[in-house]
């Protein structure tokens, strides 16, 4: 508590320090991660102008065109895909690894309950710059394969009135409106943005609000800035299909409803003092807030139980054929309705409260070769969090949707139970990140960082969600990087970094007490901290004459050991987490950047390797290659949902009053989720082209326009099994294949008016 309180005083303490700072200057600073610019030279950048290329702010669509990042649409809603980058993934599923850091204005992102990344928290027409860098341990928690560093906007670098707005096939419509003033000292930004979309698949719509302002102050020795973030979005991701069904009708759906709504606000404040000419004290504070809840429609392997004492009854059937009668929350057993096809109804309810504090010294000074810059700093996040989920038992309609009956299902097994349960984190760091000139043209980037994190659980129903967990780590890295003439630097390194297990995983890690993919908990077993080992070495450069060209070549290994995997159960749609051993991401990617006055040319590729490095068995009872419903993995068998081969390529014209572009992205197959032994086929590989264009209309009035999967290709970035002959499929009778993928979105378009004043 004593820390907490240090945390709650610090900001007024720095403010007041800032308030008695001298005359107003230009210099700005904003803390955007721990050791703030430490390792940026090889790290992917977009700006602003790269999330509005397609006419409307688009932060996901921009990063398409990064080589080592490619998405993996497992809900196949256009704003909750995986990011995949090297291999790691930054999701906003609960079940996926996440191994990627995401800070916003020096905050950390990730959500407390399963570190994950809700991208529609993010209000993309507000985005200033966004960089995904390399692993380092100066990033802290889930900083396995890197971090993704997004800063905010202020109306000292966006002043003026901007507004947009659009539309689209498939219901798609949206709009934004951004303002920035500055004056002396003084500057001011806010920012709205509205999104909806039909879905081009059935019963999938969806709408994002979004909301931002920042109220800054800078002076010669000082600057502040209070950050105000507010989210509204209801989500519909209804997934994968299995693939008979999507031949028949590929807008078709399996089950449904899948919806989540988020609401979510985030105040966060800035300030910088100068200590001298040389040092400085920079910091940033937040506080959040999340309401979710979930609402999830499945099949369930629930029948009339087949024995006569128990006719008039429902039983629960695991993957062995065995039963279990369904029993309600008094105990009773539920009777049978006299039908074929039950589902299920999973709800979720969490609401989440976090904080955390950033403050970091910085200084810089001749030392060696050159000048030293040196960063030292202390980080605390902590969260409170109150999950409540239930499974109520529901009738299978003809199209697939479920339809509660009243009756909230609780096994005695644990299989399925309604959960209550309080999570809370605190995650502490002390950090050191240093820029070291050894010699001339050779430079050190030393980062080390000690990391504490204790996750309490306390069962509101019970007992058996209790659990006091605490993992500490101190993990070092250290780069060399060496400029060979003028235009050419090289660099070699090696870094660690840690993940602890999320409230989410320690509360359901147990083969014996599972929990639904949707966010439902049972059993507490300890899970191990995930270790990241990290080496890379590469190259970079620029050319100048009649053509510029940035270039950007990295290799490199990670290897995680005590990785942690989602693991199916013997019930269907159960599963947990475990330790798994060792796992291997290894590759390299390469990128060019060629311009010319209004004319510029990307080029970048990304192999990715992936593999298991520990044998272990998983159940994946859908699986054909299953045995007793089991499937083998072995060292050395990929990992599922991670492209191999990743190609982009893509041209721009940028004139006085008009412009263009297209892009390409070519993608190799995946291994399907279910099929971590490598026995069934891959997904298809494909190439999908996006066009822009844009032309001024009268002053600063710009008509646009952008079509996506341009030639209508049909693929698919995410695939699993599931089962089908206890489903009817109206639109492919006696379907039979188990392979089920989430289908890409065909064509789409979207035109609208842009203008800035």
């Amino acid at each position: 508590m004593k820390c907490w309180t240090i945390c709650a005083l610090a900001p007024a303490l720095i403010c007041l320090r800032v308030a008695s700072a001298a005359a107003a200057g230009e210099e700005m600073i904003v803390v955007t991660a721990p050791g703030g610019d430490h390792d940026l030279d090889d790290a992917a950048i977009l700006n602003a102008a790269d999330v509005r290329r397609g006419g409307a702010p688009d932060l996901l669509a921009a990063m398409h065109a990064l080589p080592a990042v490619s998405f993996s649409e497992a809900q196949d809603n256009p704003f909750q895909p995986n990011l995949v980058y090297r291999g790691f993934v930054a999701s906003p599923l609960q079940g996926n690894a996440q191994g990627l850091a995401i800070y916003l204005d020096g905050g950390r992102f990730n959500q407390p309950f399963g570190d994950t990344a809700d991208f529609d928290l993010l209000p993309d027409v507000a985005i200033q710059s966004i960089a995904v860098k390399d692993a380092g341990p100066v990033y802290g928690l889930n900083a396995l394969g890197g971090a993704i560093v997004v800063a905010t906007k202020t109306g000292r670098d966006t002043p003026g009135l901007s507004l947009s707005a659009a539309g689209g096939n498939y219901g798609a419509a949206e709009g934004s409106v951004e303002a920035g003033w500055k004056r002396g000292s003084a500057s001011a930004y806010v920012a709205l943005q509205e999104r909806h979309d039909a879905g081009w698949r059935r019963h999938s719509p969806s709408v994002v609000y979004n909301g931002f302002a920042d109220l800054g102050w800078e002076a010669a020795g000082g600057g502040v800035h209070l950050k105000l973030l507010g989210a509204d979005s209801d989500l519909t991701g209804n997934g994968s299909a299995p693939v008979e069904l999507l031949a028949a009708d590929r807008r078709a759906v399996f089950t449904y409803p899948d919806i989540t709504r988020n609401r979510f606000a985030r105040a966060s404040l800035h300030p910088w003092m100068s200590l001298s000419e040389r040092t400085r004290v920079e910091a940033s504070f937040y506080l959040q807030r999340l309401r979710q809840r979930t609402l999830n429609g499945d099949a369930a392997d629930v029948a009339s139980c087949e024995d006569g004492t128990r006719e008039r009854l429902l039983c629960l059937e695991g993957a062995e054929g065995e039963t279990t009668t369904l029993t309600d929350r008094e105990g009773a057993a539920i009777p049978a309705l006299g039908q074929d096809g039950y589902g299920m109804l999973n709800r979720s309810r969490t609401r989440s409260s976090a904080g955390g504090v950033l403050i970091q010294l910085a200084d810089k000074r001749p030392l060696l070769a050159g000048d030293n810059d040196l960063i030292i700093g202390f980080s605390h996040d902590r969260s409170r969090t109150r999950f409540d989920s239930s499974t109520e038992l529901g009738v299978l309609k003809d199209d697939r949707g479920v339809t509660g009956l009243g009756s909230i299902i609780d096994q005695a097994d644990g299989s399925i139970t309604p959960v209550a349960l309080t999570a809370r984190t605190r995650y502490t760091g002390l950090f050191l990140s240093d820029e070291l000139p050894l010699a001339e043209g050779l430079t050190a980037e030393i980062g080390v960082r000690y990391n504490h994190a204790k996750v309490l659980l306390d069962d509101r129903n019970g007992a058996a969600l209790n659990g006091r967990h605490s993992f500490d780590r101190i993990n070092p890295g250290i780069e060399f990087d060496y400029k060979l003439g003028r235009s050419i630097t090289l660099r070699a390194g090696y870094s660690e970094a840690n993940r602890a297990p999320t409230p989410i995983e320690l509360s359901c890690a147990g083969p014996d007490a599972p929990c639904s993919l949707t966010n439902f908990f049972v059993g507490d077993p300890p899970l191990k901290q995930v270790v990241a080992r990290t080496w890379e070495a590469g190259a970079s450069g620029k050319m100048t004459g009649r053509w510029t060209v940035h270039w950007l070549l990295s290799a490199w290994r990670a290897t995680n050991s005590d990785d942690i995997q989602f693991i199916a159960a013997a019930v269907r749609g159960r599963a947990f987490f475990a330790n798994v051993g060792q796992t291997r991401r290894q590759g390299f990617d390469a990128s060019a950047d060629i311009s010319r006055g209004a004319w510029s040319v990307h080029l970048g590729y990304a192999f990715i390797d992936a593999r298991f490095r520990t044998p272990f068995t998983l159940n994946s009872p859908d699986n054909p290659s299953a045995v007793d419903g089991l499937t083998e993995v072995g060292k050395g068998d990929r990992l599922p949902g991670i492209p191999r081969h990743r190609g982009t390529a893509g041209v721009e014209y940028a004139g006085k009053d008009f412009g263009f572009g297209s892009d390409i992205e070519l993608q190799s197959g995946t291994y399907l989720f279910g099929d971590e032994g490598n026995e069934q086929p891959k997904t298809k590989p494909f190439a999908t082209v996006r066009v822009h264009g844009s032309v001024r209309l009268l002053g600063s009035l710009w008509l646009f326009g952008e079509a996506t999967n341009l030639f209508d290709k049909r693929y698919a970035t995410f695939g699993t099994f599931s089962e089908t002959d206890a489903v009817a499929l109206r639109e492919a009778p006696g379907a039979s294949n188990p392979r089920s993928l989430s289908p890409g979105a065909p064509r789409r378009w979207r035109a609208g008016l842009r203008m800035h004043l």
